[in-house]
């Protein structure tokens, strides 16, 4: 009360508070992040190891594996580590526990990956180790293209330029291009040339490092200057290298242009782009975790005009996929929502109250509330995404129940003839404890959100935080300026019958419609309270059918389906195409431009936006940012992008899966996650659903993948199903005759060594450079046999072998192989080894430092939850496993049922709590007994709301039921509350004093309740962009609040008049018992109309 009379005798004060508010919330809109979701920092280093041309195998094997076990026992912190390896590179994501120091376990890793450098292949060179994060996500691509630029200069420009000036935008990255071909001096070797000269691929690798070095002279001091010494160590340009010698016959050298083809060219192209079937590069366009998408984005546009300034002509630079787009209209649907809550909750005020300034007085603590809540979200680092405005749109009913109630009770004091400053102190005591415990209560049930691990505490914790910030601002203007703007407002307004109307027809009209307003209610009053005499009367029944209703609504929880979060369709799909194994990159690509043919053939052109796709295998460091199952040529990535408006995705990803597999028999088809929404939550997997057969022997688990996979097919709702290894791809043995090569002077060094130069180039055993003075770009000097000179099997039979003077390649530097080395001829491949045909795998999955395989699905047309019964089922009926094998389900399911777990206790908690908060402010058990018997009522609303609308049990129905436990005890506080305090005011029964009070606080009852249900509509009717995601949570919390208020007016009263039997005690919190408050407040009615 104190707060109360303070705020009416310093009413200036509370209008610079208002007026704080408004100014400082709006500069802290300007200040906070907006993104999809709050940030998920869930700490991840993913480690890549490079080194072309190893096999699978190898690199698991001889890299991967030491490096597992390394990180395992020395680095500190860790939760769990998962590898694949491929062709020439291994990735290793390790998971950190929660509020672990990124920054030191990625010191650690580093000292790691450094000391296993020593017992690694020769050649290997040190990692790149990223930190990776959740809401690390592509939010863009810049595509770069043009008519008649080559590829290599589009992939260069993109690679040292645009990433150059990209690079300073605050919260972006950017890795290498995609696509495109990556410029490169090549030193095409000529193999007849060289066998009629005796010469091997490692004798021009020698040359080579011989003559381009970088080595500095240093000064010399000749008479009485000083000079500058430079050599002609290196080719200052291209034609320089044909002049390099690389054998002397005789007195006749032998120059590296009679042997090999020099030019200005490409490395061999691995990945290849295409954007709306045109080749293509594109960067794609990251933001930190911690960095706006809208900013990134717009920042990245901004760049645009300066980048295309000076960028080569013809060159064509374009965004596409831009998420930013789908997060501005994501943001401004749920701003959307909460205005449109906010004018049909202003509006049921004026029908309710008949009042134009009451609804004012109301409506005004709206978006002061939602100001505080943004300053208290700014000062704690939160951002503005879908789930706090989502939860502070939510809110907005709530936000209106204190404001509302105390309005309402100072139109029923001013009823009775009290004066208004009178009536306004008297409605301010009289509803001060239910007002604060009806908030606390709702404030309480956040506190299980704590208890939420994974990705689903910091998706919520920002909206609990939200929410209960927002609550607490409006009790505080409830106490304040509700009470200041009723004393100014509402004085000129006639409350008793008779009153001498104001002049006027417009007044004159207002008031009959007023006044039949009120006829109406009293009527319904009436009518209600016979109805709740009658169930007051045959208590009994009331229970009963009460009782049966319950019961009935539990058999609809086996009848909702489960998933982790609502799916949204942002118009987004990506189709993963895998040719038959072994199928080149050019043969894949031709395959993708029928694909796309197809594809076309079934979207309409209308509705298509950009299809981008992706064939093969982007550059190493690549793989740290960007999730992709292409391994190899054969597989490829289709991105389709549709306009606004378009029909719904999951229509075209149905007709894509029947026809693409009918027309193209031997590739398989799967579509993966696309959206910003689906990859942050599946948290780097690529299917929300990963079955994993563990087992060191893929030669028995292989068979288990394929009678799991084959069983996926058969459940309904489970779609996209394949095994993501390739056990199968086709492979050449070389087996080295090691005794005739010895004979022959050679060894198997020699074989790897030409081998490795012959088809996978010189650059990573003997790395050569060349500047190019016109842009200072160091550029990569690669020698290799072209790939039309290794058609057959008996072009790579005829490969020359050098003997051991191409031990200078493996040399420390600076000490070249010694010169009395015996020359030996050269020898061919076929002469040394036995080539022969087999198959090996293209890629090896780790999961905790064991070999597993992956069995992938997605979910379509039916919930997650049913779909995982189905293939527990299926795994289940495989029977006994063999030792040392195991199955396990994970995917969102894991992060689900983890979720789940925590928001059920985080259910029974909320409720526990607030009865214990309700005990210590009523000092009783029974009253909060008595208001808590609306929560079974919340619990079967919200089952019959979801049963009825289709809405599976998720996190966000979840979080909906959590606060809809709050919320529903608001009104019976109220209730049992008033009852109470007209037992104490005159002698009646308990159930006398339960219609009463019931009768009386109707109107309030009703008003609080449609305040919060009519300000959830336009959440749970999913208005605006990504609505789906919210939906759930509004429509739990209405369905709750439908059957709460029902109980609060029927069964509540049958309970407290048979249970509160006893007088109320008196409390400390009441200001009812309290003498002297009264006394102070008696004197502050001395000028009523002061």
């Amino acid at each position: 009360m104190w707060l109360v009379r303070l705020a009416l005798r310093r009413p200036y004060s509370v209008a610079v508070m208002a007026l704080l508010i408004l100014v400082l919330g709006a500069l802290s809109l300007t200040r906070m992040i907006v993104d999809i979701f709050p940030v998920i920092d869930i700490p991840v280093v993913v480690v890549v190891w490079n080194y072309p041309g190893l096999s699978p195998e190898d690199m698991e094997r001889r890299i991967v594996l030491i490096s597992e076990r390394a990180y395992s026992t020395t680095v500190n912190g860790i939760s769990r580590i998962e590898s694949q390896s491929i062709p020439g590179t291994g990735v290793l994501k390790v998971y950190f526990q929660p509020g672990t120091e990124i920054g030191a376990a990625i010191s650690q890793i580093s000292s790691v990956s450094s000391t296993l450098l020593r017992i690694a292949p020769p050649g290997t060179q040190p990692p790149a180790i990223v930190q990776f994060n959740a809401s690390n996500v592509p939010v863009a691509q810049l595509t770069l293209s043009s008519k008649n630029l080559p590829e290599e200069k589009i992939f260069d420009y993109g690679l040292n330029f645009i990433r150059v000036k990209l690079f300073t935008i605050p919260g972006l990255s950017t890795p290498a291009p995609f696509g495109g071909k990556s410029r490169q001096i090549m030193i095409d070797i000529n193999p007849t040339a060289l066998a009629a000269r005796g010469l091997s691929p490692a004798d021009v690798v020698s040359a080579l490092q011989a003559s381009n070095v970088i080595i500095p002279a240093g000064t010399a001091r000749i008479g009485g200057q000083e000079y500058n010494v430079l050599l002609n160590s290196s080719p200052r340009v291209i034609d320089q290298f044909s002049a390099i010698p690389v054998k002397v016959v005789g007195n006749a050298p032998v120059y590296l242009g009679d042997v090999a083809r020099i030019s200005d060219s490409y490395a061999e192209q691995n990945n290849i782009v295409h954007v709306n079937g045109r080749r293509a590069t594109y960067l794609s366009i990251l933001k930190h975790a911690d960095a706006s998408t809208l900013a990134v984005v717009d920042a990245a546009r901004e760049a645009l005009p300066a980048i295309r300034e000076v960028a080569p002509q013809g060159l064509e630079l374009k965004i596409d996929f831009d998420q930013s787009l789908f997060v501005r209209a994501a943001v401004e649907g749920v701003v959307r929502e909460a205005v449109i809550g906010t004018i049909l909750v202003s509006l049921m005020i004026l029908v309710f109250l008949g009042s134009l300034r009451s609804m004012i007085v109301v409506s005004t603590s709206i978006p002061l509330a939602i100001f505080s809540a943004v300053i208290a979200m700014n000062l704690a680092g939160q951002s503005i995404n879908i789930m706090t405005l989502g939860g502070l749109a939510l809110a907005i009913g709530m936000l209106v129940d204190d404001a509302t109630v105390e309005v309402e009770n100072i139109h029923r004091n001013r009823a009775l003839g009290k004066p208004l400053t009178m009536a306004v102190m008297d409605s301010a005591r009289q509803v001060a404890m239910p007002a604060i415990v009806a908030t606390m209560a709702i404030c309480v049930v956040f506190f299980p959100v704590v208890l939420l691990v994974g990705p689903a505490k910091h998706l919520f914790t920002p909206l609990a935080f939200a929410v209960v910030t927002a609550m607490l601002a409006s009790y505080l203007l409830s106490r304040t300026l509700v009470p200041v703007l009723s004393r100014m407002l509402l004085g000129g307004e006639h409350h008793q019958r008779g009153a001498s109307p104001s002049p006027g027809r417009m007044a004159a009209l207002f008031r009959l419609l007023n006044q039949r307003r009120e006829d109406g209610f009293e009527r319904f009053r009436e009518r209600y309270g016979r109805l709740l005499a009658t169930a007051l009367h045959h208590r009994a029944f009331t229970l009963a059918v009460a009782a049966l209703v319950g019961l009935a609504s539990l058999g609809l929880v086996f009848i909702i389906g489960t998933d982790f979060f609502p799916s949204v369709d942002v118009g987004l799909m990506k189709l993963h195409v895998r040719a038959p194994a072994g199928t080149r990159i050019e043969d894949t690509e031709r395959l993708l431009a029928r694909v796309e043919e197809q594809i076309r053939g079934i979207i309409p052109a209308g509705e298509i936006d950009t299809i981008n796709d992706m064939i093969g295998v982007p550059t190493f460091y690549n793989l740290a940012f960007v999730q992709t199952e292409n391994i190899s040529g054969m597989d490829a990535e289709i991105l389709i992008s549709l306009k606004k408006g378009h029909r719904p995705t999951a229509l075209y990803r149905h007709r894509i899966r029947e026809v693409l597999p009918r027309q193209f028999p031997g590739s398989s088809f799967y579509f993966q996650s696309a959206d910003i929404v689906t990859q942050v939550l599946n948290f780097g997997l690529t299917s929300p659903i990963d079955i994993q057969i563990e087992g060191p022997d893929f030669s028995k688990s292989y068979p288990y993948a394929l009678k799991i996979r084959d069983a996926l097919l058969t459940i309904p709702g489970a779609a996209d199903v394949h095994i993501n290894q390739v056990l199968d791809y086709p492979t050449l043995q070389v087996d080295v005759d090691r005794v005739r090569a010895a004979r022959l002077g050679m060894s198997e060094r020699d074989v790897a060594t030409s081998a490795l130069i012959a088809l996978s180039s010189s650059i990573l055993i003997a790395p050569s450079f060349f500047l190019n003075p016109a842009n200072n770009v160091n550029y990569t000097v690669a020698v290799q046999i072209p790939r039309r000179y290794q058609t057959t099997l008996s072009d790579l039979a005829a490969m020359p072998v050098t003997p051991p003077s191409a031990g200078a390649l493996l040399q420390p530097p600076f000490q070249p192989a010694p010169a009395d080395t015996p020359q030996i001829p050269a020898q061919t491949l076929g002469n040394l080894a036995l080539i022969s045909h087999r198959v090996s795998f293209e890629n090896i999955t780790h999961y905790t430092v064991q070999r597993v395989l992956d069995v992938d699905a997605g979910v379509e047309g039916r919930d997650l939850g049913s779909v995982i019964r189905d293939i527990d089922k299926s795994i289940a009926a495989l029977g006994k496993l063999p030792p040392g094998m195991r199955i396990t389900v994970r995917g969102q399911n894991e992060v689900m049922n983890q979720s789940f777990r925590s928001l059920g206790l985080g259910l029974i908690l909320a409720t526990l709590l607030v009865y214990f908060l309700m005990v210590v402010l009523f000092q009783s058990w029974i009253d909060p007994f008595i208001i808590m018997m609306a929560v079974p009522g919340a619990l079967m609303g919200i089952l019959w709301m979801l049963a009825l609308t289709g809405t599976t049990i998720n996190v966000e129905s979840l979080m909906g039921s959590i606060m809809a436990i709050g919320i529903a005890t608001s009104n019976s506080i109220l209730l049992v509350s008033f009852a109470n305090d007209i037992r104490v005011e005159k002698v009646v029964t308990p159930a006398e004093a339960a219609l009463e009070a019931a009768r009386t606080r109707l109107r309030p009852v009703l008003m609080t309740a449609l305040a919060m249900i009519i300000g959830m509509v336009p959440m749970a009717f999913a208005m605006g962009e990504a609505g789906e995601q919210n939906a759930p949570l509004g429509r739990a919390v209405i369905g709750g609040l439908l059957v709460a208020t029902i109980l609060t007016l029927f069964v509540v009263p049958v309970i407290y008049s048979l249970l509160r039997t006893k007088m109320p005690v008196k409390h400390l919190l009441d200001d009812r018992f309290l003498a002297a408050e009264r006394g102070e407040d008696e004197g502050e009615r001395g000028n009523p109309n002061e």
